[in-house]
């Protein structure tokens, strides 16, 4: 039997699921959460879901994936049983994975054009009146988007062919920290603005009353699609981790730095727009057109402009990357396919929905479902149903259906490593995330 590939070392650990986490999720869809819901308020309760519940959901992934070293409808089957219905936990979240590479790869493949644009400095001399003109003009473009998110997925594809070492942990180690490099120094140059201190007052002073149900789901959509929970990724980037390694300390990391670079997003992304009249509420264009107007104003602006729509681009190819893996590994592992067809056919069936995200933006589109365009529609299911309701279930079968000296000899990498708080991580995954997920979700429905 061909041996199972695993990460070579606990730093590819956390720059692979970092980079699964760290991308479009941070710099691009947290600023549009937070403008829509309230700034400083939604920031508050988003640290305390993605740091309380985002963090024992993760490590349960990992325990699933590690425990059965499989994908994830693999592993429910092999530590559940073929006649139970778990597996089919499994297949929900390769549909999420599915759903979410297909309306995400739209604006990767923004990402991938405006680095285009970078390169031809289309920005040198334009107002920000005439930067937005250009966001509408791009994302409604009969054809352009469109070649450039089969780009995107193209080049997604060969990484994930080559395999776990070669091709998805080498490209993390390298370009991850190199992301946070441009990411401070844009932090720096936004705080310098007139007018930076309403885009920060907006992000760190919280109004509770903005506080609802649809805040509360919103901030638990937002840490599942951010942490890539619910999905099937960690899941099938567990299976990947050796018994050697410590899951706990690596989970940890990874949530303090996705937390970490979400709120650094926000430095980047509300000053300017304040500073620049825009507002917070902008959505989709938020990073589009508020980024391209920091470099204006920034000495050796062209390089940086370059260097960061260069560097999104690897960001989001990473987080791809972690996505179009659910997909290969159950290809592979399920349907017995080499890996690089896995690949290839993977990308190719997701190019299919993507196209009709991608679509949708046009004015006139038929591709509206109930007043509501495709691409919101995707984000919507996933992030406030798939997801809450497959990570519910995953802490539950942790909890409850998976052994407890199974569940604590993962925690403990075989009892290796003390288990006292490991003791307090088994509570809260099998009582307080259960509960919170569900409060969170019912009241959704009941407004």
């Amino acid at each position: 039997m061909k041996q199972r590939e695993t990460f070579g070392s606990k730093l590819g650990i956390i720059m692979a699921t970092a980079g699964s986490a760290l991308g479009l999720g941070n710099i691009y869809r947290f600023p549009i959460e937070a403008g829509n819901n309230g700034g400083g308020a939604f920031l508050i309760v988003y640290l305390f879901v993605a740091l309380l519940i985002g963090t024992p959901l993760m490590i349960s992934e990992f325990i699933i994936g590690r425990r059965a070293k499989s994908n994830p409808v693999g592993a429910f089957r092999k530590l559940a049983g073929i006649r139970t219905a778990w597996p089919w936990v499994g297949w929900l979240g390769i549909l999420c994975a599915f759903l979410i590479l297909a309306f995400y790869t739209t604006v990767a493949g923004w990402t991938l054009g405006y680095l285009g644009k970078s390169v031809a400095n289309h920005f040198a001399g334009q107002d920000i009146t005439q930067i937005q003109h250009q966001f509408d003009t791009f994302v409604t473009h009969p054809w352009l988007p469109i070649v450039c998110q089969l780009a995107f997925l193209a080049l997604t594809a060969i990484v994930v062919a080559r395999g776990v070492k070669d091709g998805i942990e080498r490209w993390s180690k390298i370009l991850m920290p190199l992301l946070l490099v441009i990411m401070v120094i844009l932090c720096v140059k936004s705080l310098s603005l007139n007018g930076a201190a309403e885009g920060i007052k907006f992000l760190f002073k919280p109004d509770f009353s903005k506080i609802t149900g649809s805040v509360l789901l919103s901030a638990l959509g937002q840490s599942f699609f951010s942490l890539s929970i619910g999905m099937g990724a960690l899941i099938t980037y567990g299976s990947y981790i050796a018994r050697t390694d410590n899951m706990v300390s690596s989970a940890v990391s990874v949530v303090l730095a996705d937390t970490f670079v979400a709120i650094m997003a926000g430095i980047i992304i509300f000053p300017a727009a304040f500073s620049f009249g825009i507002q917070p509420q902008a959505g989709s264009s938020l990073a589009f057109t508020t980024l391209p107007m920091i470099f204006q104003q920034m000495t050796g602006g062209y390089f940086f402009c370059l260097i960061f729509f260069l560097l999104l681009v690897i960001a989001t190819l990473t987080s791809t990357i972690s996505l179009l893996e659910v997909i290969v590994a159950a290809l592979t592992e399920e349907f017995n396919f080499s890996r690089s067809k896995a690949a290839w056919a993977g990308a190719a069936l997701t190019a299919v929905i993507g196209v009709i995200a991608t679509l949708s933006f046009r004015t006139g589109s038929p591709l509206h479902i109930g007043g509501t365009i495709a691409f919101d529609l995707l984000d919507r299911v996933t992030s406030h149903y798939i997801m809450p309701i497959g990570g519910l279930l995953i802490v539950l079968f942790v909890g409850w259906r998976l052994k407890r000296a199974d569940t604590l000899d993962e925690l403990t990498n075989g009892g290796t490593l003390k288990s006292g708080i490991r003791q307090a991580i088994l509570f809260i995954i099998r009582y307080l995330c259960p509960v919170a997920i569900a409060v969170i979700f019912v009241s959704q429905l009941l407004q």
